[in-house]
């Protein structure tokens, strides 16, 4: 076997092409997931939203039940199953999305029941005394909740937060299945039209660590820095 550098070269325009299309899909749904993350986490909060002012109960179960059995449905399904689903599923039911966008609300989606419990878990991190400040303060609840808990919850969990984008990252490869040309997508068409693995497959791999290390180095130092 030997190293063709003129592959190389055929290859990186393709390269850049899929380049771009994965950090779209990352970039997006990184979004997806953390927006959504932090609705699922509100909901599944909401039978003790009250708690500060009153200790009522509300309707809270009757949202908590079904946020749960979703996100759980959604936590403990393979992510390519899901993409088959909406990718070729959906347009029998009249719902019809291009492939990328398909891809960017499968992994959004997906990694939401994921971040859901990260800010779960940061919101149960605040101290009770903060509640206890605000309701002496006389604070409207959503206040409470915008100016008290939700920055305090947020900086105890963005370096995990940081961990599923780099997760989601390694996953954008998937996307293939459903006709998405990001990096893999690229490298295999290139591959199978030129009958050359090793170059582009190398260059992709190499490309996921060049991204993927360095970002992980950078959630270590922000890590360190928050929680001083």
């Amino acid at each position: 076997m030997t190293w063709d550098w003129g592959a190389v070269a055929d290859f990186m325009p393709h390269f850049w092409d899929g380049l771009l299309v994965t950090l779209q899909s990352l970039a997006l749904g990184s979004l997806i997931s953390f927006a959504l993350g932090l609705v699922w986490a509100l909901l599944m909060r909401t039978p003790t939203l009250p708690h500060a002012r009153t200790g009522s109960r509300g309707w809270g179960p009757l949202v908590r039940w079904p946020v749960g059995v979703v996100t759980e449905f959604i936590r403990n399904t393979p992510l390519l199953v899901q993409l088959f689903f909406l990718f070729y599923v959906l347009p029998e039911w009249g719902l019809t999305f291009s492939a990328l966008t398909t891809g960017v609300v499968a992994i959004g989606l997906h990694y939401s029941t994921y971040t859901m419990q990260v800010y779960r878990a940061g919101i149960e991190a605040v101290p009770v005394g903060q509640w206890e400040a605000a309701t002496a303060l006389n604070l409207p609840l959503r206040r409470t909740w915008t100016a008290v808990i939700l920055p305090q919850a947020i900086r105890r969990v963005v370096p995990a937060l940081g961990n599923y984008v780099i997760s989601m990252l390694k996953d954008t490869p998937l996307l293939m299945a459903i006709t998405v040309l990001e990096m893999l997508g690229q490298a295999r068409l290139f591959s199978q039209e030129h009958f050359q693995f090793t170059e582009p497959l190398t260059v992709i791999g190499v490309a996921f660590i060049l991204i993927s290390y360095p970002a992980s180095l950078l959630l270590r130092a922000l890590e360190r820095r928050l929680v001083r």
